[in-house]
């Protein structure tokens, strides 16, 4: 059916753009993606519904993306290259990259308000003058 509409286009065939992406690969990508979300919603758990859709949401994403990236280099690294399917693999590297995916937010948004206020004043200012606690007694 996406062969017909790809060559519909004069895109070309399903193969040559997608590369091995058989069913099964997209369904290890998909499974892997959704384990590693809900495990990093049951890890930590979320702080209301629109965290806990937003940290799925991006496991999600990032797992069916980066999935077989990750998948491939894990099991290089793990000497697990020839030794396990390439639906295996899949799996993997969708779980880790989609549980990793929420840390690696989190990682950034630390330095971010670790880093922020030296380069940017957060004290509020009154007409271009700051004001202390000190300054608000005295006025009262």
């Amino acid at each position: 059916m996406i062969d017909h509409i790809l060559r519909g286009l004069g895109i070309g065939n399903f193969g040559v753009i997608f590369g091995e992406a058989t069913p099964a690969i997209c369904l290890a990508k998909l499974l892997g993606a959704l384990a590693g979300s809900l495990i990093s919603i049951a890890y930590i758990l979320p702080r209301g519904r629109r965290e806990a859709m937003l940290r799925f949401t991006v496991g999600v994403v990032t797992g069916l993306v980066f999935g077989g990236t990750a998948g491939v280099k894990l099991a290089d690294i793990l000497g697990l290259l020839e030794k396990i399917s390439v639906f295996e693999v899949s799996l993997m590297g969708a779980s880790f990259a989609s549980l990793s995916a929420w840390w690696g937010l989190g990682i950034l948004q630390r330095i971010s308000e670790t880093w922020s206020p030296r380069f940017f004043s957060t004290a509020k200012t009154h007409n271009n003058v700051k004001t202390s606690a000190g300054d608000k007694e005295s006025r009262s």
